[in-house]
């Protein structure tokens, strides 16, 4: 269980360093926006994380495996990524300094739509799914599929992932005062071109065949044991 325990931690940990869309976003968030908006962010992200984390459990590893695979969907999440980055763009070249002061000041306190933005900018991101499917794969037959030590597991990998943020959110917060009305614009355009760029690089991987022949291999593999036991 000490192994688990310390498997767990470790990763939500590397998890927290992850350099994505997510990883911009929750520092922009924390700098622009303050800590208890970037924490309603961040909790967004992580339900997404959950909700994946279900989803490989619970469903046919054969079935999603091949999903996460499918073209459509990198394009689509691809897509609305890059566009919402885009409209962002377009909206902050429009604005000017005093308007970006304004609308920060209240988009503070719309934590909804902090917290539907944080879960669907993970959501959309089809990659997640597939990485909690690898996991799910690689250490679920080392505690042999016990829901107790599967849930256990994941709970660590949550918490550390979270507590990790949480140090990147206060950490962030100390430049929030060295911020001008001019710099706040100049963050908020690099996190929409950011998003932009990993947008059209989730888009690209459509036009890449990526069958992770290692989760095949493992499907197959598991596959073959259960049926040689029968």
């Amino acid at each position: 269980m000490m192994d688990d325990f310390i498997t767990a931690i470790s990763l939500g940990f590397f998890l927290s360093f992850m350099i994505g869309p997510v990883f911009f976003i929750l520092i922009e968030t924390s700098i622009t926006k303050g800590i208890k908006a970037a924490l309603t962010f961040d909790i967004g992200v992580i339900l997404a994380d959950i909700t994946f984390i279900l989803i490989a459990y619970f469903s046919s590893f054969k079935l999603i495996s091949k999903i996460k695979d499918d073209p459509a969907l990198f394009i689509f999440g691809g897509g609305i990524m890059a566009t919402y980055g885009l409209i962002s763009y377009v909206k902050l070249k429009k604005l000017n300094k005093a308007e970006i002061h304004i609308e920060t000041n209240s988009y503070k306190k719309n934590y909804l739509s902090l917290f539907a933005k944080g879960f669907l900018l993970n959501f959309i991101n089809i990659g997640v799914l597939g990485f909690w499917l690898a996991i799910i794969i690689t250490m679920g037959p080392e505690m042999d599929m016990v829901p107790k030590r599967l849930f256990l597991f994941f709970t660590y990998v949550i918490i550390a992932y979270f507590i990790t943020d949480l140090f990147k959110i206060f950490l962030a917060k100390q430049l929030q005062s060295k911020l001008t009305p001019k710099n706040i614009i100049k963050v908020k355009k690099i996190s929409s071109l950011l998003l932009i760029i990993f947008g059209i690089v989730i888009m690209s991987k459509a036009l890449i065949p990526s069958e992770s022949k290692f989760i095949d291999e493992q499907i197959f593999s598991n596959t073959d044991k259960t049926d040689s036991i029968k």
